[in-house]
């Protein structure tokens, strides 16, 4: 069915004996409704603390199952659905009615819901079909004796079936213990679900299918008359679980068990469906501090979701929304270090002469850009030494306790702090190990700088230093702890380079891991026709995934691009511009 009117399913009060009960009040001609029928067994939902489901099957009938057995425990009654779109969106609505779980049957064509692991088995009717194997076994799993079918072939093993007309608004009323109200359909079929409260329902339904039932005829026996749901008590709601759905037709059933069962619904765009991306997302996880069902197909390939539904419940957002830099936000960076005018601009004052002037940086990108412009340090944190130092690594590294003022100030100012690493003869993780504590701050990241990164005889100034990408990788891998074990947002790591044999073995740089962002930033300087040619050389055979940072050198670069310049001459246009 389809192109048809809406009717929304309303509690009957004079029906409900209460509100979180629903009865069926019409008998059989000819019985007394001298007594309810035989109250079933409770509803039962799944509760946890702190849990995070995964319902990511492709085929859509077998993520309705998984989405039942997510949210339902128990449940002596059930909703199957048939393949038409008007079919699954009515049971949906009647799944959010009563309170209980909504499955699917398997399509006819096996094209139609994806890849089918048995043949259907057609209905008389030839458009609906007996209940797949996934449905077959969680209708057992639930312990349903009483299944409402909408187009839909009766399914076997069960005590009593109701079969839906939706051409018959009265019938269904009566069999299921519910009025009908008609109403206009405004919205698509997953925000109506979404926003159905229980108790209440949308029914889809083709007008021209709308025909009396047939009168019975003379003498017909009153015992093969359409049989009543007995009472369906519903289970307490799920008020603090969160549904995070794809926002794709496949999640309907998805949709309606959560309702169904009292948790709340939130979507993720089906081009994009990343939850750390989603403002409205993170809100929605950081006020509800429940239980997580994740449902799409997307979910499958995606890693940590764990730790991406830990880093969304602290509610920590960038400006503009969201815990991803990229591709929503630009950055701009004032590079140095504090005290140290000759090292960068950002040694030239004080910290709020600091913040000020990064401020004013990046607000000359704001109207050049769609993105969110987001100002920042980069913070030279150790530092490459022309002569051997204590410790003889040629590399001073400070206390961290000596960063801190600089690194919560910028924060508190809203500007993104990364702090830099030059570490001479030591490794890259070795010094990261002595600044991890400020690396738990959500607004701090870190870059490295191979050009400072010596082999035991080498020397500053005489030889440029390399890495090779395991060591890069072993970053990546204690940054993707600290995100987890601290529940922080994703770590930017930009890798300074301005020759291909600075990051040796650039193609093994592991660029996969949801906690670490990875970005090569061209820190050459000189003409522009020159810095031009290193950029497009950094660009040939670049890892996937990785994004990209332009350096404006305001003394050395022959001349500095102008902030027009930077966003219409450097292209691809980066996703940061640092100053030095």
């Amino acid at each position: 069915m389809s192109g048809g009117r809406a009717v929304r399913v309303a509690g009957a009060a004079a029906c409900l004996a209460a509100a979180v009960a629903l009865a069926g009040c019409t008998w059989p001609e000819g019985e007394q409704a001298d007594a309810p029928p035989p109250a079933l067994p409770a509803v039962e939902t799944v509760t946890g603390s702190d849990a995070v489901t995964i319902v990511d099957q492709a085929d859509p009938v077998a993520a309705a199952a998984a989405a039942s057995a997510a949210f339902f425990a128990s449940s002596p009654v059930a909703v199957l659905a048939g393949e038409e779109p008007d079919d699954r969106l009515a049971a949906a609505s009647i799944a959010v009615a009563l309170g209980v779980p909504m499955l699917l049957t398997e399509s006819a064509d096996p094209a139609a819901d994806g890849a089918a692991s048995d043949a259907p088995t057609p209905s008389p009717t030839g458009t609906a079909v007996a209940p797949a194997p996934a449905t077959a076994d969680e209708l057992a799993r639930l312990g349903a004796t009483h299944v409402v079918t909408v187009g839909a072939a009766p399914p076997p093993g069960v005590d009593t079936v109701i079969d839906v007309d939706q051409g018959d608004d009265a019938g269904t009323a009566a069999a299921l213990g519910i009025a009908l109200e008609t109403v206009a359909a405004e919205t698509e079929p997953l925000e109506a679900v979404a926003e159905l409260e229980p108790g209440d329902g949308v029914l889809l339904a083709d007008p021209a299918a709308s025909t009396p039932p047939a009168s019975p005829a003379p003498g017909a026996d009153d015992a093969q008359a359409t049989p009543t749901l007995p009472e369906v008590t519903r289970a307490p709601p799920l008020d603090t679980t969160t549904l995070v759905a794809v926002d794709e037709p496949a999640q309907l059933a998805a949709v309606a068990n959560a309702r169904a069962a009292g948790a709340s619904v939130v979507f993720l765009p089906a081009d994009d469906p990343d939850l750390l991306a989603s403002p409205s997302v993170i809100e929605r996880l950081a006020a509800s501090g429940g239980p997580v069902v994740l449902a799409g197909a997307a979910f499958a390939a995606q890693q940590s979701l764990d730790w991406q539904v830990r880093s969304a419940r602290t509610g920590v957002q960038l400006p503009g929304g969201g815990q991803q830099l990229f591709p929503e936000h630009m950055l701009v960076l004032e590079y140095g270090l504090p005290g140290e005018p000759i090292l960068g601009i950002l040694g030239e004052q004080g910290i709020d002469e600091s913040i000020a002037r990064a401020e004013d940086l990046a607000a000359a990108y704001e109207p050049l850009t769609d993105r969110t412009v987001l100002p920042g340090f980069e913070i030279i944190t150790t530092v490459a030494s022309g002569s051997p130092t204590d410790d003889g690594d040629f590399s001073s590294e400070p206390d961290a306790q000596s960063l801190r003022p600089w690194v919560e100030a910028a924060g508190n100012a809203g500007l993104y702090v990364v702090l830099d690493l030059q570490p001479g003869r030591d490794t890259f993780p070795a010094q990261l190990a002595q600044y991890a504590p400020l690396l738990e701050y959500p607004w701090v990241g870190l870059a490295l700088d191979p050009e400072w990164r010596l082999e035991p005889d080498q020397r500053h100034l005489v030889n440029i230093g390399q890495v090779e990408a395991a060591e890069v990788n072993d970053v990546i891998d204690e940054l993707a702890r600290i995100c987890d074990e601290h529940d922080l947002p994703p770590k930017l790591l930009i890798l300074h380079q301005f020759r291909l044999d600075m990051i040796l073995d650039r193609d093994d740089v592991d660029t996969t891991r949801p906690e670490v962002t990875v970005l090569l930033h061209a820190d050459g300087q000189g003409s522009q026709p020159a810095k031009q040619a290193t950029w497009r050389t950094l660009h040939q055979d670049a890892p996937e995934g990785v994004f990209w940072g332009w350096k404006n050198f305001i003394d050395e670069d022959a001349p500095m691009l102008t902030p027009e310049q930077t966003m219409q001459e450097v292209d691809p246009v980066p996703d940061l511009v640092s100053y030095q």
